[in-house]
């Protein structure tokens, strides 16, 4: 029976040891979901004038100055596969954050759960609900962080992908299919 105490015990110090970087995770997750709300509501408002240069046909070289008569020629456009792969790059963080903050938020809930219950054993109102506070409050916030990553995500992939349809028609009328 001893083995399976001293399995429990470095089981239990090994999960206790994974708090604070999973809470720092998303601090940094909540951190970077603010800062995108915030990037995202000035391209909202920068899209609204037609004359918004688009981060797409800037990657792409659109509506680049052609290369004048004795100087080389302009670089040939970008392909579509890689402005598709530019696309996912651009949304890559937003995925990666809307996806794994709630994972995260599950793990800073579970691991103070086993003080919360191990004082509630005890008749300690003030440790479980010390245990609880932390657990709850880091679930809240990842989900918070998860889900202003998720609008974000779901807007500008659209804007994304209509810009590139965009681009390709604009290609298609002038002959460079």
């Amino acid at each position: 029976m001893t083995a399976l105490a001293d399995i429990e015990i470095l089981l239990y110090t090994l999960s206790r040891v994974f708090l604070v970087p999973v809470m720092l995770l998303i601090a940094a997750a909540l951190a970077y979901a603010l800062a995108m709300l915030g990037a995202f509501a000035v391209e909202a408002w920068q899209r609204r004038r037609p004359s918004h240069a688009r981060a797409l046909f800037r990657f792409a070289g659109h509506g680049a100055p052609r290369a004048a008569e004795g100087q080389r020629p302009a670089a040939p456009p970008v392909a579509s596969d890689d402005l598709e792969l530019w696309i996912m790059k651009q949304l890559e963080w937003l995925r990666i954050v809307s996806r794994s903050a709630p994972m995260l938020g599950l793990i800073a809930t579970m691991i103070p759960m086993g003080p919360a219950l191990l004082a509630l054993g005890e008749n300690d109102a003030a440790a479980v609900g010390k245990n609880m506070v932390a657990a709850f409050s880091s679930v809240i916030l990842a989900l918070l962080a998860a889900s202003i990553c998720f609008f974000i995500l779901t807007i500008r992939r659209r804007w994304l992908l209509q810009d590139l349809r965009e681009l390709e028609r604009q290609r298609q009328a002038g002959g460079q299919a």
